[in-house]
């Protein structure tokens, strides 16, 4: 068998979709199984739909996410990957497509817009443009006075019109479409420039791909591939078309939804492993049901006849899952590294932010998490009293200020505010009491915290808050008990 060779072939036009990056780390994981290689191929033939700046967000999303290409026109000295424009300029597609004209495969088409127009048909609710072979009937001299004269033209492929052609995708197995339905699509356009079709057959011919993968949106226009190749006696590659992702819905993964793209994601708080690792799992499933690979585990493990036909639901909270767990699984100096510009979003006081940070890691699943988890630090939110009230610790409204009216006068005088020797003054009292550790210690961190969840303890919350801030919080709480 011959090497595997795959290519990523993005069109410059914006951040790129969740899709696409699917496209490129499943091009990517076929090729590495097997030790083959991954093309990285700019398709930017359409010039009306280029983004500035796009092409760069492709380097950065591929170079971050560890999907490395393999070769390009002057590797060697760090130059790639190949760009379909710099190849139409010199000539490579409309020498190709004039050998389908020599070999009746495409024509000619000289038609203007406005008898396009008339060819516009609505099928299935859709206005599309069907053309009627009206160019193929010109004589080779018709053509031939008409190129002269500088009549603007494209090249049409030459489809025919009966008869089915029938082709297999290692996913959907066989499929067959009457060629009925098969448009005589454009080639090269007016401007010279080669359509995306075009182009992507003749370079993926030219650089050997083997196995070509993408969405499964484009399984209608594989018969008309198909057609391209044979009329070239080209062998046909490989076809992996992967499904459909939808929103929780089950609608389209639109662009509108906020995290379409790595780059939303990335922005949104998610580590660049994680969002990897997530979206390899959709649409494939590794053999033994695990969930956490890094990327050199993905290549070890993937198997594209694992792939699925069904749509795959693109679940957010199961990615916060996921990286939750990268998170937990992190250096705790690369996390701080991380984490530091959102602790001190959320926090101006001169504070441990080292010590929050070791608090909050394994509570959080995107790091945006943490100003909401910390900000009671910062500033004692306002409270409903009713939060003293808990049945597990069998505290009341009263029972919580008995404990903090008894407490005060032993915090106002202990001097060392660590979390070790808060602890013990509280436990002192708890033994004094005869009651349980939550008895007392829930009332605490509720006047301190005002909150019912928070990354810490009583005493460690104390400690951080320091002495002064401390009690100011405990008197708070009384007086709000008090009125209660």
């Amino acid at each position: 068998m011959s090497k595997i060779r795959t290519r990523f072939a993005p069109s410059p036009t914006g951040r790129m979709h969740v899709g696409n990056l699917r496209t490129a780390l499943y091009a990517y994981l076929i090729a590495k199984h097997e030790g083959g290689d991954f093309i990285l191929r700019i398709e930017d033939t359409d010039q009306e739909r280029l983004v500035e700046g796009a092409v760069d967000i492709i380097y950065r999303t591929l170079a971050k996410t560890g999907l490395i290409h393999d070769e390009g026109p002057d590797i060697d000295k760090g130059v790639g990957p190949y760009v379909q424009s710099e190849r139409q300029a010199q000539g490579i597609y409309l020498e190709y497509a004039k050998q389908l004209v020599e070999k009746g495969e495409a024509y000619y088409c000289f038609c203007d817009k406005d008898r396009l127009a008339t060819l516009n048909r609505e099928v299935a609710g859709k206005e599309i443009n069907v053309y009627d072979k009206h160019c193929l009937s010109l004589s080779k001299a018709e053509v031939e006075a008409k190129l002269a004269a500088g009549i603007p033209y494209v090249i049409r492929q030459n489809n025919p019109t009966e008869g089915t052609t029938t082709f297999h995708d290692e996913i959907y197995g066989d499929i067959s479409v009457d060629n009925a339905e098969l448009d005589d699509m454009i080639l090269i356009k007016s401007d010279g420039y080669p359509t995306y079709n075009f182009a992507n057959v003749v370079d993926d011919h030219l650089m050997g791909i083997t196995h070509v993968v993408r969405g499964n949106e484009y399984l209608s226009s594989s018969p008309k591939y198909n057609r391209l190749y044979d009329a070239f006696g080209w062998d046909v590659p490989v076809y992996v078309h992967c499904p459909l992702i939808t929103d929780e819905n089950h609608q389209k993964l639109s662009k509108r939804c906020g995290h379409s793209s790595y780059e939303d994601l990335i922005d949104q708080g998610f580590l660049t492993e994680a969002i990897v690792n997530f979206v390899a799992l959709l649409g494939w499933s590794p053999s033994n049901n695990e969930e956490i690979f890094s990327l050199e585990g993905l290549t070890k493990e993937f198997d594209y006849r694992h792939m699925s036909k069904s749509p795959a639901v693109f679940d957010y909270t199961k990615l916060k899952w996921m990286n939750g767990e990268y998170i937990k699984a992190m250096d705790d100096d690369k996390f701080y590294e991380m984490a530091e510009p959102y602790l001190k979003k959320a926090l101006s006081r001169n504070i441990d932010l080292k010590k929050i940070a070791s608090m909050v890691k394994t509570r959080i699943e995107i790091f945006p998490d943490i100003c909401e988890l910390v900000d009671f630090l910062e500033e004692l939110p306002e409270y409903d009293t009713a939060m003293y009230e808990h049945k597990k610790m069998k505290t009341t409204k009263e029972s919580s200020l008995e404990v903090l009216q008894e407490l005060l006068p032993k915090l106002e005088a202990q001097e060392d505010y660590s979390n070790d020797a808060l602890y013990q003054l509280l436990l002192a009292y708890v033994e004094e009491k005869g009651c349980k550790n939550g008895y007392a210690m829930w009332p605490v961190r509720t006047a301190v915290s005002g909150k019912q969840m928070t990354p810490a303890g009583a005493t460690e919350i104390m400690e951080l808050l320091g002495k002064e801030e401390s009690i100011r919080r405990i008197k708070k709480g009384i007086e709000l008990l008090q009125n209660a």
